[in-house]
């Protein structure tokens, strides 16, 4: 796969503002928002205090995609706190779900129950996003998730739900028009049986079905710690690519296997393996998978300098997948906040929500009648040298 230069980040700047813009008013007028530094002490002249809440995996195998979200919410509230901007004070505080359907409701519970909560930025993992997100709507507790990304999340009557990030039908058919292209005999396309895996597949194997190209389809669950015997058939197969739809837990394991399995082709993932915990646990066997990810990264583009600077700073670590997302969610809710007269109450943040035209680092939040996000950009990485790299958007690499 050809490395592209740096010069491609030049399509972002469509797309992700320069953080001294990052926050603008309902109308688009700008603002505040910015990345002062500071505790959480504010100015808070109305004496009045209101919590956003973050629910995502924070333990568990995949606890790094939720980590990353996390750290960017709390970032956000504590700056907007330290700007000066805001008439009331923020609290953060958080629920953990470990990214699983059985354990979510309890984690959302917990937050729902919360009376000082008036909004929530997650779910993060769409199996999870779907076990709750009646339970919100029916307390009027809007969510926002940086990252669930499962397709029908928005036909299902969630009247909360809304999401900064475009769903799998836009990423399954960028993703399977670029497979295709890069094969000239076939595609074996494995999901990990979660919600995620398995919806993501799936639109990549719509897309393949209209392409007519030639694949094949396998489950592997997503408890699975040995991977030779799928990884065998798929180095025997003839198959010259392969896309796996699930998370970094697995796919570092199933791309040791395919090394010893002496696979030779390209191996592409999506949003949920990208993450340095991907190469962490696959090593060299990680080396030229790339993935495709609804997801803009801070640590190579020039215009979230701030931010990354801001996180590293605060964590102690690079801001990573879904990062900016998630601050792009907090501070889109935040702006909300600040333009609501009177009380804040979850209802007006929910109305709010659905007219309010932010721009973010990732894009501008501004949300269709169903919580889709109005634009829908898909990105393009590659592990080399150790690290993963931007390659473009997807449809520059066709």
């Amino acid at each position: 796969m050809r490395q592209r230069s740096l010069v491609t980040i030049a399509f972002l700047s469509a797309t992700a503002i320069s953080l001294a813009a990052c926050s603008n008013s309902s109308g688009g007028d700008g603002g505040s928002g910015g990345l002062t530094g500071g505790g959480n002490s504010g100015g808070s002249s109305s004496g009045k205090t209101y919590t956003i809440g973050f629910q995502g995996p924070l333990s568990g195998d995949n606890q790094q995609l939720g980590i990353n979200e996390r750290n960017a919410v709390e970032l956000a509230v504590e700056q907007a706190n330290a700007s000066g901007d805001l008439d009331f004070t923020l609290k953060y505080t958080e629920a953990d779900d470990v990214g699983a359907p059985a354990t979510a409701p309890p984690a959302a519970q917990k937050l729902i129950q919360d009376d000082s909560v008036v909004a929530v930025v997650g779910p993060s993992f769409s199996g999870a996003t779907k076990a709750v997100a009646a339970n919100y709507a029916a307390a009027n507790l809007a969510i926002v998730s940086p990252s669930a990304t499962n397709t029908t999340l928005t036909s299902q009557g969630f009247s909360t739900f809304f999401r900064v990030v475009p769903p799998d039908s836009a990423q399954g058919k960028q993703a399977a028009d670029y497979i295709a292209s890069k094969t000239k005999s076939s595609i074996y396309l494995i999901d990990d049986t979660s919600e995620y895996g398995t919806g993501l597949a799936s639109d990549i194997e719509t897309e393949l079905k209209a392409k007519s190209a030639k694949y094949t389809r396998e489950g592997v669950a997503d408890t699975t710690q040995d991977y030779s015997a799928i990884a065998a058939k798929v180095a025997n197969s003839g198959a010259d690519v392969l896309y796996y739809a699930g998370y970094y837990s697995g796919a570092s394991l199933f791309a040791k296997a395919l090394v010893s399995a002496g696979y030779k082709g390209l191996a592409v993932s999506g949003d949920g393996s990208k993450d340095a915990q991907f190469i962490a646990g696959a090593g060299t066997a990680g080396a030229g998978w790339e993935f495709t990810c609804p997801c803009a990264d801070a640590t190579v583009d020039p215009n979230m300098k701030s931010f990354a600077d801001a996180y590293d700073k605060k964590w102690n670590t690079p801001s990573s997948t879904y990062s900016p997302e998630a601050y792009d969610a907090t501070n889109a809710i935040i702006e909300v906040m600040k333009n609501i007269d009177g009380d804040i109450t979850r209802e007006a943040v929910v109305d709010g929500l659905k007219t309010v035209n932010y721009k973010g680092l990732t894009n501008t939040v501004k949300f269709q009648s169903n919580g889709e996000i109005e634009k829908a950009i898909v990105f393009l990485y590659q592990v080399k040298d150790g690290k993963l790299s931007l390659l473009g958007t997807v449809d520059s690499q066709l």
